[in-house]
């Protein structure tokens, strides 16, 4: 399994478009990828999963990739946040 964690930077925080994206990002990868916060912890190929969340700005995230291709995930998930949120 591997873990990161990442803050959330964008103002509006993980709202619909981001959260769509996120979803969309992991799905390109065979493993299981949860994203956790203070609220709990989301399946981030679902996107309601991960709107539940409702992460604002200055949260963190911690996104663990667990599976086939897992570190590849991982480093795909690392940069798309950095680029998104």
């Amino acid at each position: 399994m591997k873990t990161f964690t990442h803050v959330i930077q964008d103002p509006m925080g993980l709202h619909a478009r981001p959260a769509g994206l996120l979803a969309k990002a992991a799905s390109a990868y065979p493993c299981q990828i949860t994203v956790t916060t203070s609220a709990g912890t989301a399946d981030a190929k679902r996107l309601m999963s991960v709107m539940r969340l409702a992460a604002k700005a200055g949260m963190e995230l911690t996104v663990s990739c667990d599976g086939e291709r897992e570190e590849e995930a991982a480093a795909g998930m690392e940069v798309f946040l950095k680029e998104t949120l």
